[in-house]
Order: C-alpha cells, then sequence, then structure tokens
C-alpha cells in the first residue's frame, strides 16, 4: 500500500539509493550526459538541480554541502568552476528527459537525461529561429497600404526601366569593341598573309641565280664530245692519207 509515499524508491533501501543517485549525478556533472531508466532519470532530476542551484552561491559552505552529497572532489570542482558560471542566468530546469524507447532485454522504458546549456544542437536551433511578430490592421488601414504599396511598385518599375535604359549603352558599347577587336584580327591575318606572299616571291626569284650555274655545267660535258668528233676526223684522215700511199 501506499501510506503517503512520496517518492520512488527504486527498490532499494535508503542507504544504496543514495549512494547510486549519487554516483549518477557526479557521473552527469563529469560527462553532461547519461542514459539511464525513465524512473531513474526523474529522481535524479529532483537530486541534481538542487545541488546545481547551491552550486551558484560559491563559498566554502555550499561547498562542503555538495561535496556531502556527491563525494567527489572532482566533481565538485567541475560543478563550481564550470557549471554555475554557465547556469548562471538559469533560474531552475537545468537538466532535459529525452525519452529513448523500451529497452532490448527487460522491455524498461529507457531515457537520457543531459544538461541543457550542453546541448550545443539545440542551442544552435533557438538562435536561428526568428521572433514571429504578430500584426493587426483595421480595415481602414488597408486600402491606404494597398495604394502606398502600388506607388512603391510604380517607382520601382520606373527606376529598373532606367537603370536597363542606363545599361544599355554599356553593353552596346561591349559589342562595339568587340566587332573592333575582329575587325583588327582580321587585318593582322591578312597581313601576315601578304608577309608570306612576299617571302615566297623573293625565294622564287633567288632560284634562277642556281639555274644561270647549270649550263656551265652543261658546256663542261658539252666539251669532251668535241674533242671525241676531232679525234674521229683526225684518224679518218690518217686512214686516207695511208690509203693514198699505198
Amino acid at each position: 500500500m501506499r501510506h503517503r509515499k512520496s517518492f520512488n524508491h527504486l527498490g532499494r533501501k535508503s542507504a544504496s539509493r543514495k549512494a547510486m543517485l549519487s554516483n549518477m549525478a557526479t557521473s552527469l556533472i563529469l560527462h553532461k550526459r547519461i542514459t539511464t531508466t525513465v524512473a531513474k532519470a526523474k529522481e535524479l532530476k529532483k537530486y541534481v538541480e538542487p545541488l546545481i542551484t547551491k552550486a551558484k552561491d560559491d563559498t566554502t559552505h555550499s561547498r562542503r554541502v555538495v561535496f556531502g552529497y556527491l563525494q567527489d572532489k572532482f566533481a565538485v570542482t567541475e560543478l563550481f568552476r564550470e557549471i554555475s558560471s554557465k547556469v548562471a542566468d538559469r533560474p531552475g530546469g537545468y537538466t532535459r528527459i529525452i525519452k529513448l524507447g523500451p529497452r532490448p532485454g527487460d522491455n524498461a522504458e529507457m531515457a537520457m537525461i543531459e544538461l541543457v546549456d550542453y546541448n550545443e544542437l539545440m542551442l544552435k536551433e533557438k538562435g536561428a529561429k526568428k521572433a514571429k511578430s504578430t500584426r493587426r490592421r483595421r480595415g481602414g488601414k488597408k486600402k491606404e497600404t494597398t495604394e502606398t504599396t502600388a506607388a512603391v511598385v510604380t517607382e520601382e518599375v520606373t527606376e529598373t526601366k532606367e537603370e536597363v535604359a542606363e545599361e544599355k549603352p554599356v553593353e552596346d558599347k561591349k559589342e562595339a569593341t568587340a566587332e573592333e577587336e575582329e575587325v583588327k584580327a582580321e587585318e593582322k591575318v591578312e597581313e601576315v598573309k601578304e608577309e608570306v606572299v612576299e617571302d615566297k616571291k623573293e625565294e622564287k626569284a633567288e632560284e634562277p641565280k642556281e639555274e644561270e650555274k647549270a649550263p656551265v655545267k652543261d658546256d663542261v660535258k658539252e666539251e669532251p664530245k668535241a674533242k671525241k668528233e676531232e679525234k674521229k676526223e683526225e684518224e679518218k684522215k690518217d686512214d686516207k692519207k695511208e690509203e693514198k700511199g699505198k
């Protein structure tokens, strides 16, 4: 029967329960988040949050009181140095319980308990969200707003037209410069072609000098033929003389 039962004993005697909660609190302070059952997480929340509130007043007395609960000097120094400064502006609610579903072995409901100010992902999401601004207007103001918006739209349209008109000459100039560059490139190509043709003509003009030297070689070759004919005529004359002598 219940009989004024104000908290969950977790199936343990008081000494075992206090030791378990003390160990869980030290591990939460050192690691900033732990995974346990939902029942233990709820009891740990009641156990840890008064200690964090006590750590905001950094005195010798408060340190001794917290050490009496945690029995771990490293956890006490972590709590009073870092966590207390990070939680200074928060008026309670230092931890968060996130349910994870049933455990495979005994189907116990599991949960993760963590310190709120150490979850960087959720802090970023809160910083990214913008505050919603609700505006309520009467019926008479709507007409005025429509007229003002129409005037603003017309002004924007005229400004855009003027900008386009100003930008067009720049584009025309760009097109003109591009055409001039193409014409210059074509002129350069024609100049290069003319230079190549002139070089070829000069080479052809130099070729006849070599041909003039060639006939000299032919004359040198023809000289032996004349000598041969003279020798033949001399031989014929010698033959005629011999025949007359006979």
